[in-house]
């Protein structure tokens, strides 16, 4: 349990951005933000869900992505594989990175109907947890609505696309993605069934 304890704590710790950050300009935002239009949707919510939605997505977080995603797979945990996000954003000064990130925390997230069969494992294994696995609730670091703790870096997770939550935390699970500080995401990924992993995911997507 102890360890269990230990982990819900720093779940959040591996999407952190060193620092403290002053907040961006939502209006620039807005006009930098078309580029991500064509995958992401102009307000943030993107209507294939291969591409995550990042409206409504803490701007310290997506803010860590970007520097992560400029780095590319050179270090584990310092660094996020993807070719296409690594080009994109070369050319991308930091202040217009910053404008572009407080522009998506700013907009509403879409939420989507929970599949009745994921409803009770998923509610489960976000707000409990699973001790036997040492699988910490997703809640104490997400929050009890999922709009995480943008002051910690700790990312939003309320109306994910099922199908993007499930492919991140397999690949957390596989340290495919390894941008996780201390490996914290890796750990805990990891430990959760596949049954577990579909189930949170689902659940996430109607979670208000």
């Amino acid at each position: 349990m102890k360890k269990v304890a230990v982990l819900a704590l720093l779940f959040g710790s591996s999407m952190m951005v060193s620092g403290s950050i002053e907040a961006g300009d939502i209006t620039a935002g807005a006009q930098k933000a078309a580029q991500c239009a064509a995958c992401h949707g102009k307000d943030g919510n993107s209507i294939d869900p291969q591409w995550p939605k990042l409206a409504g997505q803490n701007e310290k977080y997506l803010l860590k992505q970007i520097e992560d995603f400029r780095a590319g797979a050179k270090e584990a945990g310092k660094g996020r594989a993807g070719a296409q996000m690594a080009a994109l954003w070369a050319g991308v000064s930091d202040e217009d990175a910053k404008n572009i990130s407080a522009f998506f925390a700013a907009q509403a997230t879409q939420l989507g109907a929970v599949k009745s069969e994921f409803v009770d494992l998923g509610k489960k294994i976000y707000f409990q947890g699973d001790a036997e696995r040492g699988v910490p609730a997703c809640s104490a670091c997400h929050g009890i609505n999922g709009k995480g703790l943008d002051a910690a870096g700790y990312p939003g997770v309320s109306g994910q696309y099922p199908e993007y939550a499930i492919k991140q935390l397999k690949a957390f699970a596989s340290a495919e993605r390894s941008n996780d500080n201390n490996g914290i995401m890796r750990d805990i990924a990891v430990r959760m069934s596949d049954a577990q992993i579909e189930a949170v995911a689902h659940f996430m997507l109607g979670l208000n």
